[in-house]
């Protein structure tokens, strides 16, 4: 894979081991957002058609696969990651111009699909079942894992490789087979990452890839639904579009695993090291420009600190260099222009009794609204400056609303009870940070936050592998990916019995019953 020319990709969707020639779903062309002048992918859409034709694909090829022994199968996801590996700075420089990510921060994602391989390249030798003792004689209990089928797997462009990696790899080892919809504004990488897996000697109909928008994707998911044709849902996205999936799911007896929204809390207690605080904030709320699911929403700040953290925040905002992608920057553009335009409706959200920190403009930097110390030429693509908004109450929209982009708040308590009802009243419940030195805050925290990642002196960006990744209310449905856990969500759970007493022995009515002397009572 080479990316020393700036040509633009041509993509399609992969059905079936074949590229589809046709564009029912017309042609795209998909621009750099740090460079709008340079084309990165020119895609051949698919439609609802093109989803359905896929799930077949899928259904046709999954029984072959699951039959090849998971050892066998984890053995091909480590040649997989292998070529990752020998891709790795391709891929991230192509990620980066597909959605401008800073280049440092597409090293760490390609990393994570190295990671994810790695760990699940030892899982197919580990889909372990159990032997279980029988209340019968003569008499076996077993439990195996089996693939769900096929899984349908939808995710966004934030995290265009890395997240997909969460699906696909853990999907593929259990014994399904897949049909991936990636974002629609990321599809060069997304394809090249496809490649890699077609190349890492996947069978025909294994994996399908369906480019393809949004409304396209959920119609052909609903008919595939209705015809049978898909086992499992998986999505990465909004909660909203995330409450439509469930609600499609639930109408045929499936549960999905919902990736969603979050508005992340980061409560900093008086006892904190506010440097430290400080340098955390930074990264949660404004790597990749806020539009992580796992951004900082609002940072909750005792009030003996609230000032001195505040300024020292803004402070560190005020000097992180911003823009070119390929540089060292704390962030880079917007990941494409409807990210820009809904930022900007975000900013609406700012009212009269808030103030703004961290930056000399708002909105998009241009050279009519700088940005000082800008690396690179702002007007070449969509860069937005940063905002922290001082002053947020639980009563504001602020508060409440995921804000995609770099924008923070920060509110004020008084203790602790006061931190934690702040940390859980928006809804979300995907991660949360807690910055302190005392053991009890920490735990107490733990206890009660409604999050379902949690880091103590830490950003509430950052995953591993090999540890639970999701959220609860607004931000999921109790489904987690990555680590041993993800399994739960690709394979399901069937049980045997094996008799072998040569007559029919029936359970909770043929049971030994051992005497005993219940009248006895002992003599003192």
């Amino acid at each position: 894979m080479s990316d020393t020319t700036v040509t633009a990709r041509p993509v399609s969707s992969l059905v079936g081991g074949r590229r589809l020639d046709d564009a029912p779903g017309g042609i795209m062309q998909s621009t750099n957002p740090a460079r709008l002048d340079e084309v990165v992918a020119e895609v051949r859409l698919g439609d609802a058609g093109t989803f359905v034709a896929a799930c077949r694909a899928a259904r046709e090829a999954q029984r072959e696969w699951a039959a090849i022994p998971a050892p066998i199968r984890s053995q091909l996801i480590k040649k997989i990651g292998r070529l990752v590996e020998a891709n790795k700075e391709a891929l991230a420089r192509l990620l980066t111009r597909d959605i401008g990510k800073p280049y440092a921060e597409s090293l760490g994602e390609v990393q994570e699909i190295i990671d994810t391989c790695d760990f699940f390249t030892g899982e197919g030798r580990r889909l372990y079942g159990r032997t279980v003792p029988s209340e019968m004689p003569d008499k076996q209990l077993f439990t195996f894992r089996v693939p769900v089928g096929v899984a349908a797997i939808i995710t966004a462009g934030n995290f265009p490789v890395a997240v997909p990696s969460w699906y696909i790899v853990p999907a593929l080892t259990c014994g399904n087979a897949v049909v991936w919809k990636p974002a629609e504004y990321s599809p060069a990488v997304a394809d090249a990452f496809a490649e890699i897996l077609i190349r890492g000697g996947l069978p025909d109909g294994v994996l399908n890839v369906v480019h393809a928008e949004g409304p396209s994707a959920f119609e052909g998911l609903e008919r595939a639904l209705e015809e049978g044709l898909v086992d499992k849902v998986g999505f990465t996205g909004s909660s909203e579009v995330g409450r439509e999936i469930g609600a499609l799911c639930g109408r045929h007896y499936q549960s999905p695993c919902l990736e969603l929204g979050g508005k992340n809390p980061l409560v900093v207690m008086p006892d904190a090291d506010l440097d430290l605080a400080v340098e955390g904030a930074l990264f949660s709320g404004f790597g990749t420009a806020g539009q992580r699911c796992t951004s900082l929403g609002t940072a909750i700040v005792h009030k003996s600190v609230y000032d001195e953290f505040l300024r020292r925040f803004a402070r560190a905002v005020e000097e992180a260099p911003i823009g070119d992608p390929m540089q060292n920057v704390l962030y880079g553009p917007m990941l494409g222009e409807r990210f820009y335009e809904r930022f900007l409706g975000w900013l609406e959200l700012i009212e009269d009794h808030h103030g703004i920190h961290g930056s000399t403009g708002t909105g998009r930097i241009t050279s009519g609204n700088p940005r000082r110390g800008f690396v690179g030429d702002p007007e070449a693509g969509l860069y937005c400056h940063p905002a922290i908004v001082s002053g947020v109450t639980p009563d504001d929209e602020l508060y409440k609303k995921e804000t995609f982009g770099p924008i923070v708040g920060v509110a004020r308590f008084s203790d602790f009870e006061e931190a934690v009802e702040l940390a859980n009243g928006h809804g979300y419940g995907l991660s949360a940070a807690i910055y302190t030195t005392n053991a009890t805050h920490a735990f107490r925290f733990r206890e009660r936050v409604s999050a379902g990642m949690l880091s103590v002196n830490n950003s509430t960006s950052g995953a591993e592998a090999h540890l639970p990744f999701g959220g609860n209310g607004k931000s999921g449905n109790g489904s987690r990916l990555s680590g041993v856990w993800v399994l739960d969500q690709f394979t399901r759970w069937q049980a045997m019995n094996w008799d072998y007493a040569g007559k029919l022995q029936k359970a909770q009515m043929d049971v030994i019953d051992l005497p005993a002397d219940m009248d006895f009572r002992l003599e003192t």
